[in-house]
């Protein structure tokens, strides 16, 4: 899991974070593009679209409209949502195809039930752990921004976030508040072994449990290090996905137990697994 000290959003709330000069990073740095792009390319593929119909998907955290240039190359309409001004600017200026909206997710998705076919987004869910204001309470914030996505969802669509988790933790918010909302799902980890190709995706499922796909490098996957993690409304605890094997329920509870009864301590760590 990435480092603290460099995380982007423990230097500035989002709106502040992007300015103009960093927004310009996201149109002239060709790594910056590429790499959007190749994340997007894969959080398509993860929602698993019908062929050759065009979707109405929704793009959370659009920024400067990277991702949005590869939905319309396969041929889907999109409505971006950003906090940043800065970044739809930068997006007007490129003439993306899709329709822009200011908004902070926190408060929610603007937009009709049944709206969207999908949803995606990259690199923008952990912002919501952070409380950049005294108002800011992360588990409501991911709570409304949730339930009004599930709402905003075809049932039977699916999410998919493209994350960099600070550490387990952050990962057990975020996941079982999308839960409490009524999402199914799991984490998909591409290259589980890799350092530095390491890619977390959150992939929901809206009104319908789905399979959840298998992560990128499976195949050289070691045993110990999952590529998958699903979860459904079944509670059972979890390993910080750094190698260490996934505990059976029960085996915890009994760890835990024989644990409280020594140490009189409790460590409240969960997640929804299957």
């Amino acid at each position: 899991m990435s480092s603290s000290c460099r995380r982007p959003e423990h230097k500035a709330p989002p709106e502040v974070f992007y300015n103009e000069e960093e927004a310009k990073k996201y149109s002239q740095n060709s790594r910056i593009i590429e790499i959007q792009t190749q994340m997007s390319e894969r959080a398509v593929e993860l929602l698993n679209l019908p062929e050759d119909k065009p979707c109405y998907l929704l793009d959370v955290g659009c920024g400067s409209g990277l991702s949005g240039d590869y939905l319309s190359e396969e041929g889907h309409y999109w409505v971006g949502l950003d906090i940043s001004t800065a970044m739809l600017d930068v997006a007007m200026d490129r003439e993306v195809e899709g329709d822009l909206v200011l908004g902070d997710m926190g408060q929610g998705v603007p937009f009709r039930s049944g709206t969207f076919d999908g949803c995606i987004s990259i690199s923008a869910l952990q912002w919501l752990c952070n409380a950049d204001k005294k108002s800011h309470i992360p588990p409501k914030r991911l709570y409304t921004f949730f339930s009004s996505l599930y709402s905003s969802l075809q049932r039977g669509a699916r999410a998919v976030f493209q994350i960099y988790p600070e550490d387990s933790k952050q990962l057990e918010l975020i996941t079982s508040q999308a839960m409490k909302a009524g999402f199914t799902g799991g984490m998909v980890v591409d290259y589980p072994n890799s350092t530095k190709a390491k890619k977390f995706f959150l992939c929901l499922f809206a009104g319908e449990s789905g399979v959840l796909p298998k992560g990128l490098g499976s195949e050289t996957s070691s045993r110990n290090v999952p590529n998958q993690v699903q979860f459904t409304g079944q509670r059972s605890r979890f390993k910080n996905m750094k190698g260490k094997s996934v505990k059976k329920s029960k085996d915890w509870i009994m760890e835990k137990k024989e644990r409280r009864r020594r140490q009189g301590k409790y460590v409240s760590m969960f997640i929804c697994l299957v």
